[in-house]
């Protein structure tokens, strides 16, 4: 593993335990410049995950709590007339930071939901004509409950097709959530937590993440994993440009943070689920026959020829 991320992994880890994988799937969709939703049961660890990588890196944090009366000038900010000069002056909102933690997204109303789309996508926010440009780097880090739907609001799928990659959690092993008990109180939680990387540094790492070579056969096995989906039973709805685009990306970030220089078959299949299954639609057959788009997506990929080699 490259040392510097194996450090901010290490960091991260003393508040979050247990949880390797979905560091190191946060920290990979970090240095695509992208975004992720986390998708958990209360209880797990969502916010303190978000909490600890932005606490890990020093840039700035804001966190905003998602609800139907938040609304889209909270997220995004206002244009206000200064009393002394008679001009308008642009206020910033929650986004207006290097990392953004959406806490519940799903409970915000649809206009605060779509008020994050060209956030998300350009990297920019415009009012009043004028477009304020987000600081580098810039990440939206959102969290959802999947088992609680009252009073929420379906995220879109312009919206989740923002989010690079949609992970979960899920619950600790025993020897893990044991060890969780018995620290109890000693156990740091984010705010204790030292910065070990500049936003400088992030933005280096992005470049060389950026410059990880995938060979034309690894190219070619994103876009056939990606047309199966376009033209599979089981899916009503396949994977758009935007997807197969984010699995190269997020494919060479791993292979980087893995520590080496090219993208191999398994680092595409390593962060394939993540990055591809929000981006599905299950079709009546697919619903018959899948409990989940992950599982329908894994099928579908197993009939796609892996290549032998990288080269």
């Amino acid at each position: 593993m490259n040392e510097q991320i194996k450090q901010l992994a290490d960091n991260i880890e003393q508040v979050i335990v247990g949880k390797r994988e979905a560091v190191i799937k946060i920290i990979t969709a970090m240095l695509c410049g992208g975004h992720v939703l986390i998708e958990d049961v209360p209880g797990v660890g969502k916010t303190q995950l978000v909490s600890a990588l932005a606490r890990s890196v020093d840039g700035k944090f804001n966190r905003i709590q998602l609800t139907p009366d938040v609304m889209p000038s909270d997220i995004v900010g206002f244009s206000m007339v200064n009393q002394q000069t008679k001009e308008l002056e642009y206020k910033e909102g929650a986004a207006m930071c290097n990392f953004l933690l959406a806490d519940e997204i799903n409970r915000a109303s649809p206009k605060s939901q779509s008020s994050l789309l060209e956030v998300m996508e350009e990297h920019q926010i415009s009012i009043d004509g004028k477009t304020h440009t987000l600081p580098v780097p810039f990440m939206t880090l959102a969290t959802q409950n999947p088992v609680e739907t009252y009073g929420t609001y379906h995220l879109p799928e312009a919206q989740m097709d923002r989010f690079i990659m949609k992970i979960s959690m899920g619950y600790p092993a025993y020897e893990d959530e044991l060890q969780i008990m018995e620290n109890g109180e000693s156990m740091k939680s984010a705010k204790d937590l030292d910065a070990v990387m500049s936003t400088e540094e992030i933005e280096k790492l992005i470049k060389q993440a950026a410059e990880v070579n995938a060979a034309p056969s690894i190219r070619k096995y994103i876009l056939d994993i990606v047309t199966a989906t376009r033209n599979s039973d089981y899916l009503r709805l396949g994977v758009s440009p935007r997807g197969s685009i984010a699995l190269l990306r997020a494919s060479k970030a791993y292979a980087f943070v893995m520590g080496r220089n090219y993208v191999t078959p398994d680092d595409v299949k390593a962060v394939m689920t993540d990055v591809l299954a929000h981006r599905l639609m299950l079709s009546p057959k697919g619903k018959s026959a899948f409990e989940s788009d992950k599982d329908a997506l894994q099928a579908i990929a197993m009939q796609v020829n892996s290549p032998v080699s990288a080269e």
